[in-house]
């Protein structure tokens, strides 16, 4: 049995922490009144660096926290925020000459890497859907559309297999090729895949089509046929276009996080039988990553079977695991699942949250020393992770 006491104190504390840190800290320093949008990247002691490209990403993952944060708790404030990135994201990100939106803008807001990733597009999708929900503004929600129509015909392998993820400004394939600099060339990925399941369960609720539900159940029939490895309850990470793995390691961080994702999108279908074969596996996986990825309360970068690759422990994995052992702790009632859950959130609030500056750090080692090299703000760090936590955290902390 989980104490009242501990649950009232775990509420207060993440409360405070998003409406008194996160929150306030990307409003106070992240727009740029100079050139428009937000400030591409940041110190950890809030230095500027004005010449910083700016990702469709962040601004994206802006626009769906403060969205999200207008319709939980309805504050001005917020929506003026959701407002600004998603006018960002139609007037400097939007290609106007072959449609989608191009991946990094240069400081002045410029096109910079044209590229057409269905990452960035997926993030877009839910976050336009995101300001859908909020406002019932018809234009994100049209919007969200164009773009899920684009991800469908460009995107999607045509024999059902799932989509591809790289293309060049005009949509001509670009094969096999990295998402980011520690990626591996690779014509799919889990990463990619998770965060289209992310945007289409989002699109799903305010444009609950049948077209978009066969979409979404085919995502999933893909992650528990081909992205989960039924013997190590880890995600394989990069694929060729038969969806072959090329590598053998896998990051726990996704991993927790893919958990409670697949779980929301079998329950935004509503399909009963789904639903409990999902619930059983995001159990599975997050047994897994709390036996092998978990280290003094927190939760390691990556590992392969047989030891641990890298004992880092950044920011984003630390929110993913908070929700997802909250997750496995109510379709379990297992309180090793709300201890891991708790551990996570005390790690993040001794170690990651900064203090003086405001914001969570990137970072830290395996013995919890920071990293200082690791900007609080850069074009793959924005409010998204731990907001959203924060977010899920609140309401499923009120459920328990």
């Amino acid at each position: 049995m989980i104490s009242q006491n501990l649950i009232d104190t775990f509420r207060m504390n993440v409360h405070n922490d998003l409406y008194h840190n996160i929150l306030p800290f990307w409003m106070k320093h992240s727009l740029d009144d100079e050139y428009g949008g937000f400030w591409g990247a940041i110190t950890n002691d809030l230095v500027i660096k004005k010449d910083a490209p700016k990702s469709c990403v962040v601004c994206a993952r802006i626009l769906w926290t403060y969205a999200a944060a207008t319709r939980i708790a309805g504050n001005s404030g917020y929506l003026d925020m959701a407002k600004r990135a998603w006018q960002y994201l139609e007037d400097k990100f939007w290609d106007p000459d072959h449609s989608g939106l191009f991946w990094w803008l240069d400081y002045r807001g410029q096109p910079l890497v044209t590229d057409k990733k269905i990452y960035g597009q997926a993030f877009t999708i839910y976050a336009l859907a995101e300001y859908r929900r909020t406002t019932q503004n018809a234009r994100s929600l049209a919007r969200a559309k164009e773009i899920y129509y684009l991800i469908e015909e460009k995107g999607a392998d045509p024999t059902g297999q799932g989509y591809f993820d790289f293309f060049q400004r005009d949509w001509s394939p670009l094969g096999a090729a990295k998402l980011d600099v520690d990626g591996l060339d690779a014509d799919k990925t889990m990463n990619t895949h998770l965060h289209l399941l992310e945007a289409y369960t989002n699109l799903y609720r305010v444009w609950p089509v049948a077209e978009l539900e066969g979409r979404l159940r085919e995502l999933l029939s893909i992650f528990l046929e081909k992205i989960i490895d039924a013997q190590t309850w880890h995600f394989n990470l990069f694929f060729n276009k038969q969806w072959q793995p090329l590598s053998d390691y896998y990051s726990y961080g996704h991993d927790i996080e893919g958990s409670w994702l697949l779980v929301e999108a079998a329950e935004v279908l509503g399909d009963e039988k789904l639903l409990a074969r999902v619930q059983e596996v995001a159990v599975n996986m997050a047994r897994a990553t709390l036996r092998e990825g978990a280290h003094q309360g927190a939760i390691m970068n990556e590992g392969r079977p047989d030891r641990v690759l890298d004992s880092d422990k950044h920011w984003w994995p630390q929110a993913e695991g908070v929700v997802g052992f909250l997750n496995a702790y109510q379709l379990t009632q297992d309180p090793t699942f709300f201890k891991a859950a708790y551990d996570c959130w005390r790690f993040i609030e001794e170690t990651l949250i900064d203090k003086q500056y405001g914001e969570w750090f990137w970072r830290a080692s395996a013995e919890g020393k920071i990293y200082p090299e690791n900007n609080k703000v850069d074009p793959w760090k924005g409010p998204y992770h731990n907001s959203r936590a924060c977010f899920e955290i609140l309401a499923r902390l009120a459920q328990i």
